[in-house]
């Protein structure tokens, strides 16, 4: 089975690109002979059926439905459609006023308020440029559609950005917190691994090595520390250990005070009195410092 799936990969690492660049002859108007359309479009078909039934033959084997797919896709392609299927979900969801892993007892911390007024100036501006893109290509039909296509798409991108903000919240349940960022950052903390809460603003973030920060409009509030790392991994799946997560919320005074709350409880387990007792630091500082004047 393994054989078959490395046979199958190697097939589509050679077959879709040629039949991304055969699209693109066809758009530009090259004239492609028939029979090699023929036969890319014949590739093309018998890799989607050998596709089929190895996933069904893996399926039987006892895999899930994802693992059965991350044998047959390379994550990093997974992850990326995964992330677009998020955000078109998450437009779903924003229209019909749901929220997405909010269990009834759950408190939620919203965070998309402070980004609102930049994610709907940055769709106006996509939707303006989508209709003069329009306006100037209209004369050549085939640009003018593709173009089009990718305008539309480009302005459901945004929005869908933002509504992942507001339909995926911060949760806090009795067990882990549960921060995320849109549709691409979902990392749970068990709450007996929080050493320290403190309550800061932060307009700037250095990109360190084992820190998480979850940035809205610029700026965290909440700051974690971690008694051990937890692992929230990169945008297209790669680990990345971090012991410190700082992120924000519209009422982030709100957050650590309910955060630093259950963790001080958690942090005194009824099963281990004969246990050394480790406090949960709650602490407080002020807004990061300006910056001087330039010399």
């Amino acid at each position: 089975m393994t054989t078959l799936v490395r046979l199958l990969r190697g097939v589509a690492y050679a077959a879709l690109p040629a039949e991304a660049v055969l699209v693109v002859c066809l758009v530009a108007g090259v004239r492609i002979p028939a029979p090699a359309l023929l036969a890319a479009e014949a590739v093309t078909l018998l890799l989607a059926l050998a596709g089929l039934v190895t996933y069904v033959l893996l399926r039987r084997r006892g895999l899930s439905a994802r693992n059965a797919l991350g044998e047959l896709v390379p994550e990093p392609v997974l992850r990326l459609v995964g992330h677009e299927l998020r955000l078109m979900g998450s437009l779903a969801l924003w229209v019909a006023r749901r929220r997405h892993g909010v269990r009834p007892g759950d408190r939620v911390y919203p965070h998309a308020r402070d980004q609102a007024a930049l994610m709907y100036g940055f769709a106006f501006v996509c939707l303006v440029e989508t209709v003069g893109m329009s306006y100037l290509l209209a004369d050549w039909p085939v640009v003018h559609a593709i173009v089009l296509v990718l305008d539309v798409y480009t302005v459901l991108f945004v929005i869908g950005l933002h509504a992942a903000s507001v339909t995926r919240p911060h949760v806090l349940t009795s067990e882990a917190l549960r921060l995320r960022q849109a549709a691409h950052v979902d990392l749970r903390i068990p709450l007996d691994r929080i050493a320290a809460v403190r309550h800061e603003l932060l307009f700037s973030h250095e990109k360190t090595e084992g820190e998480l920060n979850l940035a809205v409009g610029s700026q965290t509030s909440v700051t974690v520390e971690l008694t051990e790392p937890v692992d929230a991994p990169r945008f297209l799946g790669a680990p990345r250990p971090v012991r410190i997560v700082r992120c924000h919320a519209d009422d982030a005074r709100a957050l650590y005070r309910a955060l630093a709350a259950v963790a001080g409880d958690t942090a005194h387990p009824a099963s281990a009195p004969t246990a050394a007792p480790t406090a949960v630091t709650r602490e407080r500082t002020g807004p990061s410092p300006t910056s001087g004047p330039p010399a």
